[in-house]
């Protein structure tokens, strides 16, 4: 089943179940990925890629609002966005660890040949396809942190 058939199913058995919260989250993330679809000058099917990429952007706006709610004293805004984050993390595969993401960048490394920081872009390009071979999702700031540190 695809993502987009899941946030379907899982929007209509929120419906169902009367329960608010899932229901006005899951909406938002269909209309987005709707709207993407139809973005354009012909409107397309997205590919699984693409759905999970919008989720990853929909999950990074409700970090970002979050943080500001949480800035400007509004608590209980910032864990409505914090919850809604967490809610469309359950759409996307799993975060690598941090070991996980160190032996790719070991990985990419060697396979590049990258021994100065002239080299980051091509290793961040073979890390970031070896990320998602592994069918595995990892951050480009964390990637981007690691394999700063690993060529010094």
């Amino acid at each position: 089943m695809s993502t987009i058939e899941r946030l379907t199913t899982d929007m209509t058995a929120a419906l169902k179940a009367r329960d608010h919260f899932t229901l006005g989250t899951l909406r938002q993330v269909v209309a987005a990925v709707r709207a993407e679809e139809k973005s354009g000058k012909v409107a397309r099917q997205l590919t699984e890629e693409e759905v999970q990429a919008v989720l990853v952007a929909e999950v990074k706006k409700r970090r970002e609002s979050a943080m500001i709610y949480s800035g400007a004293g509004a608590e209980d805004r910032a864990d409505n966005e914090s919850d809604e984050a967490d809610l469309i993390e359950t759409y996307l595969p799993a975060a690598l660890s941090d070991a996980d993401v160190d032996a790719l960048v070991a990985q990419a490394i060697a396979e590049v040949g990258a021994t100065t920081m002239q080299d980051m872009g091509k290793v961040m390009k073979a890390a970031t396809a070896a990320a998602a071979a592994s069918g595995g999702r990892v951050d480009g700031k964390t990637l981007s942190g690691k394999v700063r540190a690993a060529l010094g």
